[in-house]
């Protein structure tokens, strides 16, 4: 049964980048392939926070059983503070400028390009040497049905609980939220209505570039930080995302579960060489029995 929490882990991962896919897809109507970079990128900026803070504190202890101390957590939200900045850098420079007078189809081979040089100019910048914000090693701790949990995992798996409530909140509960709903159904619309579209826009980035961030730190604390780190979870946030339903948020969350989970058991009973395949089928399978996904709606 370790599979379980292997699954959730990667699901997790694969999950939050999910629901900046479908954002994107729902409000801006194109298919961003540099997403996964943001995660590369502000994983590399957390780092970078980390280190500064140790540098000017001094060396700091862990927080009890966990691998890691308090200046990640601060780190994290400057990442995500960052990384959101960053995509809408992008969306200022590049995909902003499209929009106006250019295809999507032109939108999404410029998503291919910036991706290319998001990830080239960060192998550029730090090589392609993989890094860590840890060397502590965790004993995982035996929780019942053959099951083992290390402390990092744990609390990770609270903390991606806790930010997937908060988005669930705010895009129900809240005046922005329900103006991102609108914009996703029919922009032209929402404009007569008085929405503010490109501050919806603007939201829409940023929170896509958050949970990218965030995403990417759990891949950096479990296993490692490299510059293609997100270029390995892109195939599977997109078969996420269209497997949950393009613009269902809790449908990217179940849709990364259940790509997790199923990788999970391919590692276990095929082998690791075949998780990328999964992916690849379970794609495949949505697109030819139902494109719209668990939770789509079909367009009329």
């Amino acid at each position: 049964m370790q599979f379980v929490v292997d699954g959730l882990l990667s699901g997790s991962m694969i999950g939050l980048g999910a629901i900046g896919v479908t954002l994107t897809y729902s409000i801006l109507q194109f298919s961003n392939f540099a997403h996964g970079d943001l995660m590369s990128w502000g994983t590399y900026a957390t780092l970078i926070v980390v280190n500064a803070i140790l540098q000017i504190m001094g060396p700091v202890g862990p927080l009890g059983p966990l691998s890691f101390g308090w200046p990640l957590l601060l780190a994290m939200i400057s990442g995500m503070a960052l990384t959101g900045l960053l995509a809408l850098a992008i969306d200022y420079v590049l995909f902003a400028r499209l929009r106006q007078k250019s295809e999507m189809i032109i939108i999404v081979m410029a998503s291919f390009g910036a991706s290319m040089a998001l990830r080239s100019f960060l192998e550029f910048l730090f090589t392609g040497q993989p890094t860590y914000f840890s060397h502590a090693i965790q004993i995982a701790t035996p929780i019942g049905l053959g099951i083992r949990i290390t402390p990092d995992q744990a609390v990770l798996l609270a903390m991606t609980a806790v930010l997937l409530l908060a988005v669930h909140l705010m895009i129900t509960r809240t005046q922005t939220g329900r103006s991102m709903r609108a914009v996703s159904q029919n922009a032209a619309l929402a404009r007569v209505v008085g929405i503010d579209v490109k501050r919806v826009i603007r939201v829409t980035w940023l929170v896509g570039g958050a949970l990218a961030c965030f995403s990417g730190i759990m891949i950096g604390v479990l296993l490692q930080i490299r510059p293609t780190m997100g270029l390995d979870l892109t195939l599977p946030m997109f078969a996420a995302a269209i497997l949950g339903g393009i613009g269902s948020i809790p449908g990217a969350v179940i849709g990364g579960l259940i790509i997790g989970l199923t990788e999970a058991v391919a590692v276990e009973q095929i082998g690791a060489e075949w998780r990328i395949a999964v992916s690849f089928v379970i794609l495949i399978a949505v697109l030819f029995i139902r494109p719209t996904g668990l939770f789509g709606v079909q367009e009329r």
